[in-house]
């Protein structure tokens, strides 16, 4: 599949110029890449979906706020972990963009080691997401591929159904569960029939049914 691209970065959306400078400091000393944007308006014209990394935002902002750019992400399918950062009367502001889906919430000032622990976290999380995200696309693409018989076959095979049996099923010969067994393995890349299983179970597409 290959590494993951664009490069994770860091977004840091805040009105406060000092701030982002000082925060671009301290996520660059330990190697973090980083992009600076005075609004979210500035945020949402670059951000792509597919991108890895973190947002960190404050909560109140001019124009559009924290709130509503972690809404507008949603709305433009781009998931990345978001930081919500706030001043000391905007908690209940932090903790209803949790439970919009904020990863979590820092009360300024805040120190620097928990916050760096946390942007690596997020990044973490986003980077190994969008791997799992891109191996189902990978998988479907696989799975895509196969003939309705094959996709049979397969779900017959999932459901612990021998070569015999699965004939008896399709009313095929065996030669030719054979020959559609060795055509869904070979399609989905899979090596064993324990590699098939994981296979369809990543994907939660098989419902029992051939």
């Amino acid at each position: 599949m290959g590494n993951i691209d664009p490069e994770p970065t860091v977004f840091v959306v805040d009105d406060d110029e000092s701030f982002r400078r000082s925060v671009h400091w301290l996520l660059a000393s330990v190697n973090l890449k980083v992009a600076l944007f005075a609004s979210a308006q500035d945020f949402l014209r670059v951000i792509r979906p597919g991108q890895t990394g973190c947002l960190v935002t404050d909560v109140r902002m001019p124009g559009v706020s924290g709130l509503e750019l972690q809404q507008m992400m949603v709305e433009r399918d781009i998931h990345l972990p978001v930081i919500i950062m706030t001043a000391h009367g905007d908690v209940d502001m932090a903790v209803r963009a949790m439970k919009d889906g904020a990863m979590d919430f820092l009360q300024k000032p805040f120190n620097d080691q928990v916050f760096l622990d946390l942007v690596q976290k997020a990044v973490d999380e986003s980077v190994r997401t969008e791997r799992q995200r891109r191996r189902q696309i990978e998988l479907r693409r696989r799975l895509d591929q196969l003939t309705p018989r094959e996709r049979q076959v397969l779900d017959l095979i999932v459901d612990g159904h021998t070569n015999r049996a699965i004939a008896e099923l399709l009313t095929i010969s065996d030669k030719t569960v054979e020959a559609h067994r060795a055509r869904v393995m070979d399609k989905t890349g899979a090596k064993s029939l324990a590699e098939l299983m994981k296979i369809v179970m990543a994907l939660d597409l098989h419902q029992g049914k051939p």
